[in-house]
């Protein structure tokens, strides 16, 4: 059978049709992130603006609330508190970028590594909670009793039996999200639509392939919803368990900050938080997309 000159005019109008769509379609995330890059952009000059207006007139001391002209052009200066192990004078500039990057380096995988056993095994706990009678009845009333306790309660545990260093802050990270996490996965499960599930049963499904293709997939969306609202959480723990003797990381140059009264290091150590914790929910967010891309990305979600 031959291949006519309309099938073949029609088999390039098609590969032309598909490399216009995907133009078409690149230049509309290209203008979605240029919108969304020019709000942020205006939000955050906004704040900068009333800060900087508030000092102009004289409503703020620059000692106490130094404005972002102010702290933010010294990174020499202030970058130097960043090397705990060198908070001296006269440092090469060298020194001072790697004293930063190591101390938000620290900070990232103290959250990064909590996060991601506080949610695996919360997930694991979920589930075997939910399809695993006596293991449930056992489990879930320590669960929910210790759920309201807040991470920053359990420090002094996680002091006295990990000591110092990255243990305490991994563990209270971990605490973060663990028990939310857990209490998420059960009431997912139990939110999965009964038609999904009668539906697949009557095509055949096994238990397993219920559970894989058709349980797993609907309650993913919620739980990475709910981690990425608790990162925030976690963020702020982790500063926290820091403050008591880790040895590095971010909350130990606030410390610094606190200890020698320089507000303009505060300030500056805040920014980098700021900064920081945005970049990390930028990425969980990159990750949420690949990894569920079954979710729409619709407007008005948090997929986005």
């Amino acid at each position: 059978m031959g291949i006519s000159p309309s099938r073949v005019r029609a088999a390039g109008g098609g590969a032309r049709g598909f490399v216009a769509r995907s133009h078409v379609l690149g230049r509309g995330r290209l203008a979605k992130f240029g919108a969304q890059l020019g709000w942020w952009v205006a939000s955050v000059g906004l704040f900068a603006g009333i800060w900087e207006l508030a000092w102009a007139l004289g409503w703020v001391d620059p000692k106490l609330l130094p404005p972002p002209h102010l702290f933010l052009p010294n990174f020499h200066e202030q970058a130097k508190f960043f090397d705990t192990s060198q908070v001296v004078a006269g440092i090469e500039a060298r020194g001072l970028y790697m004293g930063v990057l190591q101390s938000v380096g620290a900070t990232i995988l103290r959250v990064l590594v909590g996060l991601t056993l506080g949610f695996s095994l919360a997930v694991v706990i979920g589930i075997g909670i939910r399809y695993f009678g006596l293991f449930g009845k056992l489990v879930l009333p320590m669960v929910t009793l210790l759920a309201p306790v807040s991470p920053l309660a359990w420090l002094p545990v996680a002091i006295y039996t990990l000591g110092t260093g990255n243990g305490p802050a991994v563990f209270l990270v971990f605490l973060a999200v663990f028990f939310v996490i857990v209490l998420a996965t059960i009431s997912e499960i139990d939110g999965v639509s009964a038609t999904y599930l009668n539906v697949a049963r009557i095509m055949g499904a096994s238990r397993r392939q219920i559970f894989l293709q058709v349980i797993l997939p609907a309650i993913l969306p919620g739980l990475f919803l709910i981690l990425r609202l608790n990162l925030f959480a976690a963020w702020m723990i982790v500063l926290i368990a820091e403050l008591v003797g880790v040895g590095s990381g971010l909350g130990q140059v606030v410390m610094v900050a606190r200890n020698t009264f320089n507000s303009q290091l505060a300030f500056f150590t805040m920014t980098v938080i700021g900064l920081t914790g945005f970049a990390l929910d930028t990425g969980l967010r990159e990750v949420q997309r690949r990894l569920l891309y079954w979710v729409p990305q619709g407007k008005g979600t948090l997929l986005r």
